[in-house]
């Protein structure tokens, strides 16, 4: 049997672990068993309330008067603690959101290396001195907005708390963090290693509840300064409503239908793995996945009877099975994950290949099998919309300019990749097709902690992750000075 989960049922507040308002609880379920296995706390609106006035209080006091190198060195001393505390976290991680092990324990690496990068990073955010009028010195410089919230999803909590709240911190923020109710463990776990190593009171406050009300109350909050959203377009586009009442900045993410593209002229042995991963990772659970595979007809055939082969070997099974696949978050993901696969063979879609579940996983386990789809029509539903899990539709193209209209004909604009070996055809990809990141003869770059990511179109809008991350969390003051 796996170890008892390490659970809290408290909030952090102002630097005090506290019960909720309400005194309510939440369970934690455990996607590889389908049972509950502990409790967190449900926090609701009162709780933001006294997060923001406590991170509020905090920008204004201690936090606020650290000079950046100190706040660099505090982000460090997390990171480090993080990596000593590194199975601790993965095994949370893992039995939270039912990924393999071996994925959860990259995902904690990231986390520690989001904190050691922004650490780093801290001090070196300058302004500039701008050539203006004679008798004027004109500068610029940048300025934490002051409170900002973020709002994280259950598919990788970790990594994006690490990526949104790290970059906020190291600009001098203070942060109220609203984790997914399906996925807070990790969250609240590096929130006690965070008043270990000193963080000023306030400066970072964790409250788990419900989206439609600990999520919606932050999203809405008249004090918060800025709002980071992970999730679904239909959210998305809830919280920048609520934050518009207030008139604050939004950052975006919103998924994606991302798809990778492979010509004749392509290493097919390099692109397979990689193809293959891209939809399988997290059990498909991840905004950038490569979820369509746009193939040149002259290689069709081959290649796609080598991504069949793949997916008929995978293997599902819980988090501590450490196969290819685990489970999926929830219930209802199953549910919908399936009825996509359902619907994709009621219309007629032909199903090349599927993995199989292990005999021996949990019965009442969120399992469900990577399915690949053959030859299907681009405006197809399974070729238009995010599943969110470990499916994949394959699709034929003619030439490079029927594989950019193909790959640019979904609402969302994400994550893009092209396998070629042509050196002209690859910046011109680069430059056609509508995504926020595009990778040619990789996909995702192991991750890139250093690289800036967010979309375009339906997949959101300002970035994360790199330098250019500092700037979506502080704003810009221009100071003139006229002095003769």
């Amino acid at each position: 049997m796996p170890e008892p989960v390490p659970t809290r049922t408290e909030i952090l507040v102002g630097g005090d672990w506290r019960p909720p308002a309400s005194g309510a609880t939440l369970p934690v379920i455990d996607p590889s068993l389908g049972e509950e296995v502990g409790r967190i706390g449900r926090g609701t609106a009162p709780d933001i309330d006294a997060a923001v006035a406590a991170a509020r209080a905090a920008r204004e006091g201690a936090w606020g008067r650290l000079p950046a190198v100190e706040r660099g060195r505090l982000l460090m001393k997390l990171a480090r603690k993080v990596e000593d505390n590194h199975e601790r976290l993965s095994q949370a991680e893992a039995r939270d959101t039912g990924k393999p092990i071996r994925q959860a324990r990259a995902d904690i690496t990231a986390l520690a290396r989001y904190f050691e990068f922004y650490a780093g990073a801290a001090d070196k955010v300058h302004g500039e001195t701008l050539p203006y009028l004679d008798g004027y010195t004109v500068l610029t410089f940048r300025e934490p907005f002051g409170v900002t919230g973020h709002i994280i999803p259950w598919n990788y909590p970790a990594q994006i708390f690490g990526r949104s709240v790290a970059a906020a911190l190291a600009m001098g923020n203070a942060c109220v963090v609203k984790p997914a109710e399906d996925a807070s463990l990790s969250i609240l776990l590096v929130g006690e290693l965070a008043l270990e190593v000193g963080f000023p009171p306030g400066a970072l406050n964790i409250v788990p509840g419900l989206g439609e009300e600990a999520g919606a109350a932050l999203a809405g909050h008249p004090g918060i300064d800025h709002i980071s959203f992970t999730g679904s377009p239909e959210v998305g586009t809830l919280v920048q409503q609520a934050a518009a009442r207030n008139h604050r900045p939004v950052t975006l993410e919103l998924g994606g239908k991302s798809a990778q593209l492979v010509f004749a002229d392509a290493d097919q042995e390099a692109a397979l793995p990689v193809v293959v991963n891209a939809i399988i990772q997290n059990a498909g659970q991840t905004c950038s996945a490569g979820s369509r595979l746009l193939v040149e007809e002259r290689v069709y055939d081959s290649f796609v009877g080598k991504v069949a082969d793949r997916f008929g070997a995978l293997q599902v099974g819980a988090s501590d099975m450490d196969l290819d696949v685990g489970p999926v978050i929830n219930i209802q993901q199953k549910e919908r994950v399936s009825s996509y696969v359902e619907e994709g063979r009621k219309s007629g879609l032909e199903v090349l290949a599927e993995g199989r579940i292990a005999p021996n996983v949990p019965k009442a386990g969120y399992y469900v099998k990577p399915t690949l789809f053959g030859d299907v029509p681009p405006e197809h539903r399974l070729g238009q919309e995010e599943i969110f899990g470990p499916v994949l539709t394959v699709m034929r193209f003619k030439d490079e300019e029927d594989a950019v209209r193909i790959a640019n004909g979904t609402p969302y604009g994400l994550v893009a990749g092209a396998w070629t070996r042509d050196g002209a055809r690859q910046l011109r990809l680069a430059k056609a097709l509508q995504a926020g990141q595009v990778f040619v003869n990789n996909y995702g770059a192991g991750g890139g902690v250093e690289l800036p990511f967010g979309g375009v179109k339906r997949s959101g809008h300002g970035r994360e992750k790199g330098f250019e991350a500092l700037y979506h969390f502080s704003t810009l003051k221009t100071v003139a000075v006229r002095h003769g």
